[in-house]
């Protein structure tokens, strides 16, 4: 019979080259020099610790650490802690620094202007390198959904309707409450109080919104476009599954490497509309027809 080596999978400690493991030719080979080589100034002025203060994580570690981390489909943070702590390409192209997730989740919902000034010089230096044709563009878009319940999206007059509504409920409940107290009957206080004042905390939201909020989203052909009490750059919009809240993402495509010179996400169902915008907006990656 024949015998084999026996394969060995215990744990052991093992010398580890960390920038070895960015494969020349591979995406977080590319990341890793091309975020070294981009200004990242933006990123320092939420930082106060020159003389005092403990050290931060590096800005550059942490885009590195997202960018591989979208590349790969992975975006909570969460998960992005547990790849920099388990996954051997995580822990080189962080040095092994170990982020904790709120530390990404900060980074990433402080640093979107930050971050836009990033794509623009990648796609600088990816135009010096010639990578970027000008010529043949391709334009998609995909509605995604956002953070946000499509049930609390409606015109103000249709939020201000809900207001009254509450309130109306609200104090209806309470006489009644009072009532019961009066004769002595058990109306299981401590629940009526609890929706007492859910519905009259909803109530004050809503107004405080619309004390903010003035007026309704312009929409198309003049009709006004349902508002979110929750997120109002969002919109409700069809899709294959279903209705949701969220928005159109728009990209367009370089032909010629298939580079994306230009990405923004949009609060309507409608891509017709943003035809022009989305154009407009890459003007620089372009060529015009002569």
């Amino acid at each position: 019979m024949a015998r084999y080596k026996f394969v060995d999978m215990s744990p052991r400690f093992l010398p580890v080259v960390l920038e070895d493991q960015l494969v020349p030719g591979s995406f977080a080979h590319a990341a890793h020099h091309l975020v070294d080589a981009l200004d990242l100034s933006a990123f320092d002025s939420h930082y106060r610790n020159d003389l005092t203060g403990a050290t931060a994580h590096a800005p550059s570690m942490l885009l590195k650490a997202v960018l591989l981390a979208y590349s790969q489909g992975i975006i909570s943070s969460r998960s992005i802690e547990r790849a920099c702590r388990d996954n051997v390409l995580f822990m080189a192209i962080t040095g092994d620094a170990k982020p904790h997730f709120t530390t990404i989740a900060d980074f990433v919902s402080r640093s979107r202007d930050a971050i836009a000034s990033v794509f623009a010089q990648v796609l600088a230096i990816l135009g010096q390198e010639g990578l970027i044709g000008r010529e043949m563009p391709a334009i998609d878009g995909v509605k995604l959904p956002s953070n946000a319940s499509k049930y609390r999206s409606g015109t103000r007059a249709e939020f201000l309707t809900k207001a009254e509504k509450l309130e109306r409920v609200a104090k209806q409940m309470l006489d009644r409450h009072r009532l019961n107290d009066d004769s002595g009957r058990d109306g299981t206080e401590d629940k009526v109080a609890a929706r007492i004042e859910r519905m009259t905390k909803e109530a004050t939201r809503i107004r405080g919104w619309l004390k903010d909020n003035p007026a309704d989203r312009e929409g198309t052909r003049g009709a006004a476009r349902k508002s979110n009490l929750t997120d109002n750059e969002s919109a409700k919009m069809a899709t294959s599954k279903g209705v949701i809240q969220g928005y159109c993402a728009v990209a367009v495509v370089d032909a010629a490497h298939q580079i994306i010179v230009e990405a923004s996400a949009h609060g309507t169902g409608s891509e017709q509309e943003l035809l022009i915008d989305v154009i407009d907006a890459c003007a620089d990656q372009r060529q015009e027809a002569r």
